[in-house]
């Protein structure tokens, strides 16, 4: 939940930083119009005057006033472009976005696999049954069971196929989802902040690469073959340690909801809603 806060707010950061551009070029382009249409009034008021050539029907310097609201629009503009505008963008907000790009991806995977999962729960119920059978009937009436269902517990290739792409998919962008993240909220962020406006350059006109193998977070930029690196293990400078064991990702899964509402641990009849004890 703090999560998707953080990257709504962001989101919404996001959104200013542009607002405040277009909201000060919108509103002083309306001054400018005005300006524009009363500097043309005046200049046909200096020839028809001099001359006796023309004249207007008296209403229209009404038309080149400058409004109560376009005058406070104008100012309000100014003064969000002068505290908030940030000419080259946020490297933190740019590597939030990176990230939610990554946790979509990973809850689109996580449906799919969701949906597969459910279309093989079929091996967790027959390994409930047999694990239950203690003495000959119980596995005579297990085979039966078998027998008659055969066809349902079947799993297919393209079941696993898809199980073990949706597995890939999850890990993959949750491992790049947590990489950005971290990047984001450590003092590396301050430092490629720091890099791209030295280099002139705008956080939205960089682009950003997780290696999981270098283990590190990669910045190009469209205008330099140069590269930023920013190292996600060891001895940095950033403070920024982030793999961890095996066993600890699975002793942090075994305590999710996830896997508390699953079928291994809810055990296949509760999970479906037919028994559970």
């Amino acid at each position: 939940m703090m999560l998707k806060r953080i990257i709504f707010l962001l989101a919404i950061s996001t959104a200013a930083q542009s607002n405040e551009h277009d909201n000060l070029l919108n509103s002083s382009g309306d001054i400018v119009g005005q300006i524009d249409r009363a500097i043309q009034l005046v200049g046909a008021a200096t020839e028809y005057a001099s001359h006796g050539t023309g004249w207007s029907d008296g209403t229209l310097s009404s038309t080149a006033h400058i409004s109560t609201d376009q005058l406070e629009a104008y100012n309000a503009a100014l003064t969000a472009y002068a505290d908030n505008y940030q000419p080259y963008g946020s490297m933190q907000t740019t590597l939030q976005d990176k990230a939610q790009e990554h946790l979509n991806t990973m809850n689109a995977s996580i449906e799919t696999f969701t949906e597969v999962l459910v279309e093989m729960s079929s091996a967790i119920q027959i390994n409930e049954k047999l694990s239950e059978a203690s003495t000959p009937d119980d596995r005579a009436e297990v085979q039966t069971f078998v027998q008659d269902n055969q066809e349902m517990l079947v799993i297919t290739q393209e079941h696993t196929e898809e199980f073990n792409q949706a597995t890939d998919d999850i890990e993959s962008n949750a491992n790049a989802a947590a990489v950005y993240l971290a990047v984001a909220e450590s003092s590396a962020a301050e430092y490629l902040q720091e890099t791209i406006e030295s280099s002139s350059t705008h956080a939205d006109d960089v682009t950003l690469f997780y290696d999981a193998n270098a283990q590190w977070v990669q910045m190009g930029y469209s205008t330099t073959r140069n590269l930023t690196i920013v190292a996600l293990t060891g001895d940095n400078d950033y403070g920024l340690d982030l793999y961890v064991s095996e066993a600890d990702v699975l002793a942090v899964g075994v305590e999710t909801e996830f896997y508390a509402s699953s079928p291994v641990s809810l055990g296949y009849d509760c999970f479906f809603d037919l028994e559970c004890e």
